[in-house]
């Protein structure tokens, strides 16, 4: 498929919209239902991503078909629903290549699954995907007694995974991907002796194992923390709740909106669907409400409210929330004084390296920024934001957050890459319009 541009024109925006359910729990809820019997699960985000995990617990052996459920009515396809049927635990060999495309939780969490199947699975991607790394999950599949290994020997897909695994120990390096921890969790609870993960380095990312604790949980499966990392007995059978599980909505792409609100509401951006989660991008709020925002969060309605207002520069430390960079290094540019992203280094083992891709791309717009291995510094005093032509280097997270640039920089912003925010946020440019925003195409 070619890669198609949009632009941006300099914009106010308010109004209501509807967040789009998150990609990490309905990753994780069709996963859940695949182990099991089956299930149904409620308002999903359907997306290139999750497509793809649809497609791996189909190649295992079970069957997820879209339907219009208990949606909210507006014909939206994340308002519907799935219903899985499962593979019971015992996944079979896929028939062929199991292609995960762009999606990284994918390929890490069906990598697992590959390893408990008694045969031989070959997973790959898309160029992007096979330049991530994945030896530390490779090397924990052979500490179980399975065989993973990289066709080109680099730790990258092409993988090649070969199993029964029944359990075991596990040490893996927390810092690279929190992936690998969630990956084994899922697969321990339906092998005979459960997995332990020993962590030898602190946990990057860590809300993300939150969320699939959350997902465990509410699907039967028990899984802890312990003083070493994180341990799921085995011998355990995944349930999905009667009714189905809805799926909450995201915060990563609600980073987006309520961005927009900050830097250019002319009255609020109301964003509804925020009900709290185990979802680490809720920092977000905090944020924004460092930084000057001016934000009120309904909590128990779940609705996020931002208005625009003066911004001033802070430090974050993005550790635990990797997805949040971009949105913060927009931020930044817009914002007074100085704005530095901290513990970062991990941020560039995503879809693409988004420290570099910001600094390049925000540059070009007119600010200035600086980066160090495990740092991005947007001096926003220094910065005043013009139109240019951006590379979205075939990144959601990318194009969504030079979007939000968009709208306050002098003249046109024209982004490439315009179909990859689809990814996670399926209708984002439409929504992004219906605030206001002059959006062409």
């Amino acid at each position: 498929m070619a890669c198609m541009d949009v632009t941006i024109a300099p914009s106010t925006v308010s109004g209501t919209v509807r967040a789009p359910p998150s990609k990490s729990y309905t990753h994780r809820a069709i996963l859940a239902a695949g182990y099991g019997t089956g299930g149904r699960v409620r308002s999903p985000l359907v997306s290139e991503d999750t497509r793809a995990t649809m497609r791996a617990v189909e190649a295992f052996g079970g069957n997820v078909a879209h339907g219009n459920g208990d949606g909210d009515g507006d014909g939206n396809e994340d308002a519907d629903t799935l219903d899985v049927d499962g593979f019971h635990g015992t996944p079979e060999v896929p028939a062929d290549v199991l292609d995960c495309a762009n999606s990284g939780t994918t390929m890490r969490l069906t990598t697992a699954t590959a390893a408990l199947a008694d045969g031989v699975t070959v997973l790959t991607g898309d160029e992007s995907l096979r330049s991530r790394p994945q030896g530390p999950l490779l090397d924990a599949i052979e500490q179980l007694g399975g065989r993973a290994e990289s066709t080109r020997g680099n730790g990258q897909a092409p993988l090649v995974v070969s199993g029964p695994i029944e359990g075991g120990t596990a040490s893996i390096p927390g810092d690279v991907s929190s992936q690998f921890v969630t990956a084994l969790l899922f697969a321990g609870a339906v092998t005979e002796d459960g997995i332990e993960v020993r962590l030898e380095t602190p946990l990057k990312s860590a809300p993300y194992v939150d969320v699939t604790v959350d997902v465990l949980d509410a699907h039967g499966v028990s899984a802890s923390e312990t003083a070493e990392g994180y341990r799921v007995p085995g011998g355990q059978a995944y349930d999905v709740p009667d009714g189905g599980y809805a799926v909450p909505g995201d915060f990563s792409s609600i980073s987006y909106l309520a961005a927009a609100g900050a830097v250019a509401g002319e009255g609020p951006v109301r964003i509804e669907g925020a009900r709290p989660s185990a979802q680490g991008d809720t920092a977000i709020v905090e944020v924004l409400r460092r930084m000057g925002a001016e934000v009120d969060w309904d909590r128990s309605g779940g609705t996020l409210s931002v208005r625009r207002s003066s911004l001033s520069g802070i430090t974050v430390d993005v550790g635990d929330t990797p997805d949040l960079l971009p949105t913060i290094a927009v931020l930044g540019a817009v914002a007074d004084g100085t704005t530095r992203v901290e513990n970062c280094e991990h941020v560039r083992y995503k879809e693409t390296d988004r420290v570099a891709a910001m600094e390049r791309e925000l540059t070009r717009l007119g600010a200035a920024v600086e980066t160090s291995r495990d740092a991005l510094t947007v001096h926003g005093g220094e910065t005043a934001l013009r139109g240019a032509r951006c590379d979205g280097y075939d990144d959601h997270r990318i194009v969504m957050a030079l979007s939000v640039a968009g709208l306050v920089a002098s003249g046109e912003t024209t982004i490439h890459g315009r179909e990859t925010a689809g990814v996670s946020f399926p209708g984002f440019f439409d929504v992004l319009s219906s605030l206001g925003a002059r959006v062409d195409p």
